[in-house]
């Protein structure tokens, strides 16, 4: 009997898996760059092939059938022997290569991007492509090639090496300063905890709760908030150097500067890590170094 009777069609195969492994249509279409329509038609596909159902749909959710769990088990391992062996011959391969980076967008504006151009220089045959996002880019499941990380560490399946600690000193403009800052508001990133906040008021002994906040979406928008005399910032020390040089951000309490262990890290997949990897984690370590 021929292998390809017995083969679904793989665009369907590859979008079953990344909804199995997310349990999440939109995820799986964020991370594979089509609609999510389009990942409910090769699911369905799937489905029509194997002639049965493998995920249950809820209002909210979905959870995979019986059939679904055990045939993303058998396959999963599979298709991971796909990618293993793909890396290993463009390992091989001298010629150009991408190198894909997750992190957060304040991260890549305020602080990566303007030191690329080192990287570029040495490693000409490396493309970077850096993919900003709030959410945490799936390190182990092949999304990235590595992920750039603001936090304490702790993530699970990937290796992670903080390669920069974080000083943060609160922050607003000078106008705002000359009103009563205590009554906030506090401006604050999109993340599960506000550990910033959290750390720097139990290290100064300071009550915080009474104060009211506000949630933006990425530290970019907190920090031009800030210097619109919105509220209070954490300035993070290593991305607002140059707006406090400039003089629109100042401090905007008698405190000294608080470092934590919250930090930057460099965060890479259990297995082998590919030479482009290798590369820029030398190159950053170099970098920070300096």
């Amino acid at each position: 009997m021929e292998l390809h009777q017995d083969l679904p069609p793989l665009m369907a195969l590859r979008a079953f898996e990344a909804v199995a492994r997310h349990l999440s249509f939109i995820k799986a279409a964020d991370e594979l760059s089509v609609t999510q329509s389009a990942i409910s038609h090769q699911v369905q596909k799937l489905e029509q092939f194997l002639d049965q159902p493998l995920f249950i749909r809820r209002t909210r959710a979905i959870d995979l059938t019986p059939a679904g769990e055990a045939y993303y088990r058998k396959i999963q391992p599979a298709l991971e022997s796909i990618a293993v062996a793909t890396r290993e011959l463009r390992r091989n391969d001298p010629h150009e290569t991408t190198l894909r980076i997750g992190l957060l967008a304040s991260f890549a504006t305020l602080w990566l991007a303007p030191r690329l151009a080192s990287f570029n220089a040495r490693y000409p045959h490396i493309h970077v492509e850096l993919l900003p996002s709030v959410q945490l880019a799936d390190v182990g499941g092949g999304e990235v090639d590595l992920a750039i990380r603001y936090g304490k560490g702790g993530w699970p399946k990937v290796r992670a090496e903080r390669f920069m600690v974080e000083t943060l000193t609160p922050v607003c403009s000078p106008a705002f300063k000359t009103r009563s800052i205590e009554k906030g508001p506090l401006l604050m990133a999109k993340s599960q905890q506000p550990f910033e906040w959290i750390d720097w008021s139990a290290h100064n002994g300071l009550d915080l709760s009474h104060i009211p906040s506000v949630m933006l979406h990425d530290y970019n928008i907190v920090v031009e908030a800030a210097v619109a005399g919105q509220g209070i910032a954490m300035g993070r020390q290593h991305l607002i150097g140059r707006r406090l040089r400039e003089g629109v951000l100042v401090e905007a309490f008698d405190t000294p500067p608080f470092i934590s262990d919250i930090g930057y890290w460099l965060v890479t997949p259990e297995r082998p890590a590919n030479p482009a990897v290798e590369c820029f984690s030398q190159w950053l370590k170099e970098t920070t170094d300096a």
